[in-house]
C-alpha cells in the first residue's frame, strides 16, 4: 500500500510541476498576459512572438526542465520504467491542462523535450534535427514538432524499449490534440 500512494505521490508531484505556467507567469511579470496576445498560447513560441527571443528562451528552458526534474527524480527514486514514464507523462499533461489555468495550458513539446532528454537523449538529439529541417522546410514550427515527436516514436520502437515508445506515441497523440487549431488552419 506504501508504495501505491508513493507512486501516485509522484505522479501528482509530476502533474503539479508539469502545470506550472512558466510563460504566463515571466510574461505578468513584463505587465503582459500572453493568453491575449499572439496566439494565446502560453508557451515559448508565442512568448518569443510577443515578448521576444531572451523571454522565449528562458520559458523554453524552464518548460524542459519541469518535465525533465520530475522524470529524473522518478528514475533516481524508484527505477520501475513505467512509472517513470507515468509520472513523465503527467508532467506533459500538466502542462496540457494546467491546474493553475483552469485546465487549460501549453502544447506540451518543450516539457514532453525535457522528458525525453531524461529517457532517450540521442533520440531526442535526431528528432531535434528533424524538427529543424521540417521547420526550415514548411515555416510552421507545429508540423516541425509532430514530426519531431514522430521520429521520436520510431526511435524508440526500434530501440525496443516498449515503455518510453508507449510514452512517446501518447505524446504524438496528445500534441495532435494540442496543435489541432494549427493542423485545422494548414
Amino acid at each position: 500500500m506504501g508504495h501505491v500512494i508513493y507512486f501516485l505521490a509522484l505522479v501528482l508531484l509530476g502533474y503539479f510541476a508539469g502545470g506550472i505556467p512558466f510563460g504566463v507567469i515571466l510574461a505578468n511579470a513584463k505587465g503582459v498576459d500572453i493568453r491575449e496576445h499572439g496566439s494565446g498560447n502560453i508557451g515559448a513560441t508565442n512568448v518569443t512572438r510577443v515578448l521576444g527571443a531572451k523571454l522565449g528562451a528562458i520559458v523554453l528552458v524552464l518548460d524542459a526542465a519541469k518535465g525533465a526534474l520530475p522524470t529524473w527524480y522518478a528514475i533516481d527514486r524508484v527505477g520501475d520504467p513505467w512509472i517513470v514514464c507515468a509520472v513523465g507523462a503527467a508532467t506533459i499533461i500538466g502542462h496540457c491542462f494546467s491546474p493553475f489555468l483552469e485546465f487549460r495550458g501549453g502544447k506540451g513539446v518543450a516539457t514532453a523535450t525535457g522528458v525525453f532528454l531524461v529517457l532517450a537523449p540521442s533520440d531526442v538529439a535526431i528528432a531535434l534535427v528533424v524538427f529543424l529541417v521540417v521547420l526550415g522546410w514548411k515555416r510552421v514550427p507545429a508540423l516541425g514538432s509532430l514530426a519531431g515527436v514522430a521520429t521520436l516514436c520510431v526511435l524508440t520502437f526500434l530501440r525496443g524499449e516498449s515503455w518510453t515508445a508507449t510514452l512517446a506515441l501518447g505524446t504524438l497523440g496528445l500534441l495532435v490534440y494540442t496543435h489541432r487549431t494549427n493542423l485545422a488552419k494548414l
